[in-house]
């Protein structure tokens, strides 16, 4: 009974670790998402003297607040986090490898500390307290009806 009670207490630590773990990694996305969509002729601009094309500046505001917004939620997280994993992954790759400028490597080494996050993300799941939970249970109990 007793290791029961604390095999349920680290449940609930390990919940409540992912969700503010999920809380943590979407804040950067959503925050930047609502940025560049706020000053979005500016974002445009400045992507575009990086050589990104405006469908494609585009699609990275839109992908930064949905999966950003997604994880958050827990909803579809091991998409979510797969899609910005990579996202965090290629940005290191194409625009931070300026390695002579502090700067660029410090940025590079957190794209690639972010995309780790996601990466674990997926393998560990949003956890109980997200809406792929509550998704998931719905569907146990209409089908078990």
């Amino acid at each position: 009974m007793e290791y029961e009670e604390e095999s349920a207490a680290l449940v609930n630590m390990a919940d409540m670790a992912l969700l503010f773990g999920r809380m943590l990694l979407s804040l950067l996305f959503l925050e930047e998402g609502i940025e560049l969509a706020s000053h979005f002729d500016n974002a445009l601009e400045a992507m575009a003297k990086l050589g990104v094309a405006a469908p494609i500046a585009t699609a990275t505001i839109v992908v930064q607040l949905a999966a950003g917004l997604a994880i958050a939620l827990g909803f579809t997280t091991r998409l979510a986090a797969f899609g910005l994993g990579l996202f965090c992954l290629l940005t290191a790759l194409l625009f931070h490898t300026n390695f002579a400028s502090h700067n660029e490597l410090l940025h590079f080494e957190k794209d690639l500390a972010i995309s780790g996050g996601m990466f674990v993300l997926i393998v560990a799941g949003a956890g109980k307290l997200s809406l792929d939970m509550l998704i998931r249970r719905h569907w146990k109990t209409r089908l078990v009806s």
